[in-house]
């Protein structure tokens, strides 16, 4: 299956924030979203950045109280590993295990549209499964 049929299926809607964003306005947003990354973005919409829950709990150990004042800019992973509409699940899915990221953000025409999450993968994947074995049993009923 092709990002462009997940995004279909799940929407668009991402949440995203510029590099001046304070950490802790953005560990509410997560919070509140009950999300695990936001995208961080220029004026632009185009991807610069990615922050985890996974950047903030290993700046925690570290920084305490003081991460939260820093802006997400100095805690992002900048550069993540993004896709267009043609990946296919398959390539994502080697990606996100290779590379160790739940989630990767859809970028088209330099900009942002969209994010997927190693969740969005692997219902992707139970649904394709449950729909070849019902062909499979209708074949073999038929």
């Amino acid at each position: 299956m092709k990002v462009e049929q997940i995004l279909d299926r799940k929407g668009r809607d991402v949440f995203a924030v510029s590099t001046t964003t304070s950490i802790a306005e953005a560990i509410d947003m997560l919070n509140d979203r009950n999300i695990g990354a936001i995208v961080v973005v220029d004026d632009d919409s185009r991807v610069v950045g990615i922050l985890s829950e996974r950047d903030v709990v290993r700046r925690i150990s570290r920084e305490r109280e003081a991460l939260l004042a820093r802006q997400v800019g100095d805690v992002m992973t900048a550069d993540p590993v993004t896709c267009d509409t043609d990946s296919s699940s398959d390539e994502l899915m080697a990606v996100m295990t290779t590379r160790r990221i739940r989630h990767v953000p859809v970028v088209g025409g330099g900009r942002l549209i969209g994010l997927i999450s190693i969740g969005d993968i692997v219902k992707c994947r139970i649904e394709e499964t449950e729909q070849e074995a019902a062909a499979l049993r209708d074949y073999i009923a038929s």
